[in-house]
């Protein structure tokens, strides 16, 4: 055989193995639970970034801020009303630049560039008109509202530490907007207090034995204006980047039952304009290293307690923006809904995607307000994966990612699988492995592969035509595309025989729900 045969041959049994089907055994441990999410764990940003706002000579939130975005849109209300109810966190970089146009505050000027002022913006302000607009889609979609407060509030630059703020927090505005809220009866779940300003910050900082002390006075606030517990809302903080010995700092000095969900910033996937974005996002080993921050998080929530737990309370991915070719694509789902099975493992109460709707990593299209892949991907996690979490095993391929809770409408269990391969297909059986106790000592059961008698729901999402990089998702190989009066399409399982594997094609993301499977913990 000449060389030329030969190499052809290569290719050939190359590309063959390429395209391997892979037999994959997942241990789902339902006796107990590992971890609890709330109800509403999926909750989406609306962001304050102007139309000026920029990034890698681009600029992408368009009419999408909080002060500009058209709440009429009917694609906006109903990819909201489709979660029922979606949480939303208002807030981002400039809401410490935010006054509110109530009280004291007579001149209530839009933000305007200025290259001099944080972030390149002036300060800016929010009207009460706009406030009660905002609250009426949030009525009429049935939102639960976490408000980003303004904690820059009275402070200064300080004169001697560069990108350090100083002073008490001033309280009276907040105070003045709370009261305004209170009279109009809006319901507000949780005030979030600052943004990014936790160790170092982004460019600014505030010192965590500050923030503690801050914090206690907007908890004293809330509790004064809010006197029933029932109605009371959240008080959440510090919202940055996770840093040990600032978090430790500033949960100290706050003492307890004051922070009830303590909240941290992910943007794991670097700048937006990074090249080799496209690699990270399906590489497992890459994935996996943020679970150190989750651990951390984790580890300082359970030495203080506070009622909420964790939360993730922006997160992108990429920073600044997103990334044009690959934040509103099929592929950023390999990233985002991995992040979310991550995060509830790690017994975060609430994981909060930016944004909705601005910027390139929106779940909605800036200017059509038509879903991206990711609003799929959400809403699907939303509507089957319930708050108890569940331990899996899986140790045959690190490509396949699978997360299993119980399953929000009961009974049963549901179960994500996300294919990171583009080459590796896999069918899976699963095992049920209780830890079960007989005259005081523990024995390990491990079950035979599980055979069900319900035919199992599944919901396959793929890319159109395999383009992971394209916009169109498919869901059990039907386009996802809104109707003609922006009605969110129907998302209907397709029901398989419970005798056969499930199968995981290669880039594929599934949902599966299993009725009859046996775990304890769903009871």
């Amino acid at each position: 055989m000449d060389l030329k045969c030969i190499f052809s041959l290569a290719i050939l049994v190359s590309q063959i193995s390429l395209s391997s089907t892979q037999n994959v055994n997942v241990v789902i441990q339902g006796a107990t639970s590992i971890s609890e999410t709330d109800d509403n764990f999926v909750c989406a940003t609306l962001d304050w970034w102007p139309t000026e706002k920029c990034n890698y000579n681009q600029c992408p939130w368009g009419k999408a801020g909080l002060l500009n975005l058209d709440l009429k849109k009917k694609g906006l209300i109903n990819a909201i009303k489709a979660f029922n109810p979606l949480r939303i966190k208002v807030g981002g970089s400039l809401q410490d630049q935010v006054v509110y146009g109530v009280g004291g505050v007579k001149n209530c000027p839009n933000f305007m560039k200025n290259e001099d002022s944080l972030f390149g913006f002036s300060q800016g302000c929010l009207p009460m008109e706009r406030w009660d607009e905002l609250n009426k889609i949030f009525n009429q979609t049935g939102v639960k509202v976490t408000f980003g407060l303004n904690a820059l509030l009275g402070r200064n630059r300080s004169q001697i530490e560069k990108g350090l703020w100083v002073g008490d927090w001033k309280s009276q505005n907040a105070r003045d907007f709370m009261k305004y809220t209170v009279s109009k009866g809006y319901k507000v779940d949780s005030y979030e207090f600052g943004n990014q300003l936790s160790g170092s910050g982004m460019g600014l900082s505030v010192e965590a034995e500050q923030y503690g002390k801050d914090i206690v006075v907007l908890k004293n606030l809330v509790k004064e204006l809010h006197p029933d517990p029932k109605t009371q809302p959240k008080v959440l903080g510090p919202s940055g980047y996770y840093d040990e010995k600032w978090f430790n700092s500033f949960l100290e000095v706050s003492g307890h039952d004051v922070v009830d969900g303590v909240t941290h910033h992910i943007y794991n996937l670097g700048p937006g304009d990074d090249p080799n974005m496209i690699t990270k996002i399906q590489d497992p080993s890459y994935l996996n290293q943020v679970a150190q921050t989750y651990k951390g998080v984790l580890n300082i929530v359970n030495k203080f307690k506070p009622q909420s737990g964790a939360w993730v309370s922006e997160s992108g991915g990429a920073l600044h923006g997103g990334a044009k070719d690959l934040s509103p694509t099929f592929a950023d789902g390999f990233w985002y809904l991995d992040q979310l099975g991550m995060a509830s493992t790690y017994n975060h109460k609430v994981f909060c995607r930016q944004t909705l709707i601005g910027g390139n990593y929106a779940l909605l299209n800036t200017t059509t307000s038509i879903p991206n892949p990711d609003y799929y991907g959400a809403l699907l996690w939303h509507r089957l994966i319930g708050s108890t979490v569940l331990a899996i095993t899986q140790e045959s391929n690190p490509n396949l990612r699978v997360y299993a809770h119980c399953a929000k409408k009961k009974p049963g269990i549901s179960i994500i699988f996300i294919n990171l391969s583009k080459d590796s297909s896999f069918n899976v059986t699963l095992s049920n492995y209780e830890h079960q106790s007989r005259n005081s000592r523990s024995t390990d059961v491990a079950k035979p592969e599980f055979r069900g008698s319900k035919d199992r729901e599944e919901y396959h999402l793929a890319a159109l035509a395999g383009n992971i990089q394209g916009q169109i998702v498919l869901l059990n190989d039907v386009p996802m595309v809104p109707t003609e009066t922006f009605d969110i399409p129907t998302m209907e399982p397709k029901h398989v025989n419970a005798s056969t594997p499930i199968s995981i094609a290669a880039h594929s993301i599934v949902y599966v729900t299993i009725r009859d499977f046996q775990a304890p913990a769903c009871a």
